[in-house]
């Protein structure tokens, strides 16, 4: 309506314009009531066509500024890039995983921190009742008071080695959350090509209604004109229920991929009425084997962190050395004792006996050995489930284009054949009913294994450790 009005308004004001343009007293909205002179109707023309353009800018702004509104007021719609990093800035699962990084970081600064010195200080033998000659001769003849600090000196690097093997674990502890971002991304592609599973077998269903809907009501028609038996119209109005049925369950289906996907996404970080889009279509992986592996020993997040717990458990072996060797504590003190001033100072020193810190020493030498296998193990898993999944796209692939070889063709073939013969009285209602489920059959079959072969492709990029596969 706005728009509608500002053109209205602009077509008034040229038709203004054209009115002084030819001369003699006219009247103009713009100038008010009064006539125009015809010497001042060119400079009236030009103030009258700026109103018009003017009119005409507000109006159409206002028209896009609605149209964005609209749309801005629509369905919010997600591709799979969007998801994935969405979940790995919202899911709160892995939030929580990432504060451990934040945990060891606050664990570097307790390792950095240095002992603290000791302050002491006594005063003894003071009296409880007034001595004689006065209580300062007393304090100062006959009383003893003590103050000292003492501080202890660390060796053997130890400060270091505990700087360094908090920071070997705050590495670890990020690759570790980085193989929690590879397994979400997973989970998030898994629901979302679950998602758009639904939608492709939504379309189905309502496209199967509406055709099999047209197949219905011509034949009520043809059951009241008498053409067809009252048993081939009720076959074919139980049939026309499962069509409806279908719809509702893949409705349904939907509804439910998109919430579990929301709660990967952070529930509050996507409104409940959003939608996804994307291709669901076939998408052929051209790697070898070979490069898979390749590319999963130097991207695997997992891999990465059983390297790094191998530099930390050395670490901890090298700390825990440092921690067997004796610090001395060194205390200097002023004491005034009798009415005597006095410096004292000493320096004190376990004597490494016993305690060595052998046992220390020994477990972590066996963590060295523990995180070498670990890190075997780690790098073993990661071919083989790079070996799992390659196979798994193969054998997917494989039977996907069975159906994309000529299968999908057939089968819609099939049906409209058999379609057209019954309409025609060339064939029975069984039969054709018959064609119908198998067109059904082969087409949810059809985008099932497609989605289990999308599934398939995630499955390979989280073994790869890399969501780039050409």
């Amino acid at each position: 309506m706005v728009f509608l009005s500002g053109i209205r308004s602009a077509f008034v004001f040229a038709r203004g314009r054209r009115r002084l343009a030819g001369g003699g007293p006219r009247v103009c909205r713009s100038a008010g009531r009064r006539p125009t002179p015809p010497k001042y109707a060119a400079e009236l023309s030009k103030r009258c066509t700026k109103c018009a353009i003017l009119w005409l800018v507000s109006a159409c702004l206002l028209l896009v500024d609605s149209a964005f509104a609209q749309t801005a007021g629509g369905p919010v719609t997600i591709t799979l890039d969007d998801a994935i990093q969405m979940a790995i800035k919202h899911n709160h699962s892995l939030l929580a995983a990432r504060t451990q990084i934040q945990q060891n970081q606050a664990l570097e600064i307790t390792a950095a921190l240095r002992p603290n010195p000791t302050l002491f200080t006594d005063w003894e033998y003071l009296p409880l009742s007034n001595p004689p000659g006065g209580i300062g001769a007393y304090l100062h003849d006959s009383t003893e008071g003590d103050f000292g600090l003492s501080y202890l000196f660390e060796r053997g690097g130890k400060r270091e080695r505990r700087i360094q093997a908090a920071k070997d674990a705050t590495t670890v502890s990020r690759s570790q959350v980085s193989d929690n971002e590879r397994g979400l991304a997973f989970q998030v592609a898994t629901l979302f090509i679950n998602v758009q599973l639904a939608q492709s077998t939504l379309e189905l269903a309502r496209k199967d209604l509406a055709s099999f809907q047209k197949t219905a009501d011509i034949s009520e028609h043809e059951y009241r004109v008498g053409g067809i038996a009252e048993n081939d119209y009720l076959k074919i109005k139980v049939q026309l229920v499962q069509f409806e049925n279908d719809v509702q369950q893949a409705i349904m289906a939907k509804a439910q991929a998109l919430s579990d996907l929301r709660q990967l996404l952070g529930y509050e970080s996507v409104p409940a009425d959003y939608d996804v889009s994307g291709p669901f279509e076939y998408q052929p992986v051209t790697l070898s084997l070979e490069e898979l592996k390749a590319k999963a020993l130097q991207n695997r997040p997992d891999l990465r962190a059983a390297v790094q717990g191998v530099t930390a458990a050395y670490s901890g072996y090298e700390l825990a050395k440092a921690d067997g060797k004796q610090d001395p504590t060194v205390s200097l003190n002023y004491s005034h004792v009798n009415g005597l001033s006095a410096i004292t100072w000493n320096v004190s020193i376990p004597l490494p006996i016993f305690d060595r810190n052998q046992g220390e020493i020994a477990r972590t030498r066996y963590v060295i050995n523990q995180a070498k296998e670990q890190k075997v193990f780690t790098e073993g898993q990661a071919l083989t489930d790079v070996r799992d999944a390659y196979e798994g796209v193969q054998a997917n692939e494989r039977i996907l284009k069975i159906y994309l070889s000529g299968t999908l063709e057939a089968a819609t073939r099939s049906r409209d054949i058999d379609e057209y013969a019954y309409h025609h009285g060339g064939e029975a209602l069984l039969d054709f009913l018959d064609a119908e489920r198998t067109y059904r059959a082969t087409q949810l079959a059809y985008r099932q294994t497609l989605a289990t072969y999308l599934q398939a492709i995630e499955q390979l990029k989280q073994a790869v450790g890399t969501r780039s596969l050409p």
